[in-house]
């Protein structure tokens, strides 16, 4: 079946069309939902992950988390995580073993543990709740570092990986032109846009929509044809980068810019063009950034503009960080005053207690680690922070395109959107990945 799938890509794509088109009805998101869950794993079990099974539709299903919980697909809301977490798992008990044994990571989930010891919630609040509402994201990454750790995967498996990745965004896209309003109905301001992001959360929405831009984008470069033809590749980006555009949550769409500004970097180093061809590639690429946003600026009013400046919609500047780094503050002050950490789940309570009364969840989880886990959380930012590297400098420059790339991935979608999905942690596994057979 997965290779009837990989040989069959344009048809893939459409049939992940209609399921966007599908998803607007009511019987289709529950059935969806299971079938995103048990059909990977008669495969994992069937195949004893013999071709990786576990990494695609481990891929897969982070990549379609925002989609399934937007048409209401979940059976629980952290479905998606779970998930994933069971099917790394599944892969590496049933599967042979094929890397190198990461004793740091195992620390890693068993450190995170420890912060339970500390969590402490109000009465009427559950602490079952907010401990899984908090640890779940890092532990999926604990979990895919231990998968992928210095794990052999090809290129060719690994654009695989990608292309499932993609598959559900194609879902999330159609089902967002089937529930957007008419654009000449929508009152566009100066905040995230709920309306055009499906009546689901912005941020997750754009973060999604960034990866996608991402994948695209490797698969023209390395002249792949993810849909077999180019200039339907190119179509499928544009009209991909026009829908991030459109959330007003600029996260995801900035962290998606960066990440193919590197990924692009080492990726012409490996393949040694000219100063011609990076001149071209840099033209035709502007033309179709400043032509995009042209014309989503024009259908938005000018207020894209003042949305990615920091202005409201009189114009006014305000807080470009919309009350993240106010957040960030009072994390700070309480891991200076609780070395050992306030407890899982507790920043928000705590924050509660504050003057300045601030209630918001964190959407950092540099800030979430050190609050609540004090300098054990210190310690497990170091060992996320710096292990990748030493990956990064043992690999060639198309190896460090895709290291770099799944790393910064990772650590800016971390700093604007925490860990509320699984993607992140399982895109920060991939960074730890050996990739083989790069030339054939």
């Amino acid at each position: 079946m997965i290779e009837k799938i990989l040989h069959n890509k344009l048809t893939v794509i459409l049939i992940h069309i209609a399921f966007g088109f599908l998803g607007t009805f009511p019987l289709f998101p529950k059935i969806y939902g299971l079938l995103s869950l048990t059909i990977p794993l008669f495969f994992i079990f069937s195949s004893k992950n013999e071709n990786e099974e576990a990494f695609l539709f481990a891929a897969y299903l982070a990549g379609g988390e925002v989609f399934i919980r937007m048409i209401g697909g979940s059976v629980l809301y952290e479905t998606g995580k779970y998930g994933v977490i069971l099917f790394l798992l599944l892969g590496i008990f049933v599967g042979r073993f094929k890397q190198v044994f990461s004793i740091q990571y195992l620390f890693y989930i068993l450190l995170l543990l420890l912060g339970i010891v500390f969590t402490q919630v109000p009465e009427g609040e559950s602490i079952r709740n907010n401990i899984l509402f908090n640890l779940s994201g890092p532990i999926v990454l604990g979990i895919s570092a231990l998968y992928f750790y210095q794990r052999p995967i090809d290129k060719k498996k690994l654009l695989d990986g990608l292309f499932f990745m993609v598959l559900p965004l194609f879902s999330m896209i159609t089902y967002l032109y089937f529930r957007t309003p008419d654009l000449k109905e929508i009152t566009f301001g100066g905040e995230a846009n709920f309306l055009t992001s499906g009546g689901f959360g912005p941020n997750q929405v754009a973060t999604a929509i960034g990866l996608g831009m991402f994948i695209l984008t490797v698969f023209i470069l390395s002249k792949e044809k993810l849909s077999g033809y180019l200039f339907l590749d190119a179509i499928f980006l544009i009209y991909f980068t026009y829908r991030g555009l459109l959330t007003f949550s600029r996260g995801g769409i900035i962290t998606a810019a960066i990440t193919l500004i590197l990924f692009s970097f080492f990726f012409l180093l490996y393949k040694k063009v000219s100063i011609q061809v990076l001149f071209k590639y840099i033209v035709i690429s502007g033309f179709f950034i400043f032509s995009i946003w042209i014309y989503t600026s024009g259908i938005t009013g000018g207020m894209l503009n003042n949305r990615y400046t920091g202005k409201n919609v009189r114009g006014v500047q305000k807080d470009i960080t919309t009350g993240r780094v106010d957040i960030l503050e009072v994390q700070a002050i309480n891991f200076l005053d609780s070395p050992l950490g306030i407890g899982v789940g507790n920043g928000k309570y705590e924050r509660l207690k504050k003057e300045s009364n601030i209630t918001g969840a964190s959407h950092n989880e540099v800030g979430r680690l050190l609050e609540e886990h004090g300098y054990i959380g210190l310690l497990l930012l170091l060992l996320l922070i710096f292990v990748p590297f030493f990956n990064f400098f043992r690999g060639n420059y198309y190896q460090k395109a895709f290291i770099i790339s799944f790393y910064i991935f990772w650590f800016l979608t971390i700093n604007h959107s925490a860990m509320r999905i699984a993607l992140p942690g399982f895109i920060y596994g991939l960074s730890l990945i050996i990739i083989t057979k790069i030339d054939e």
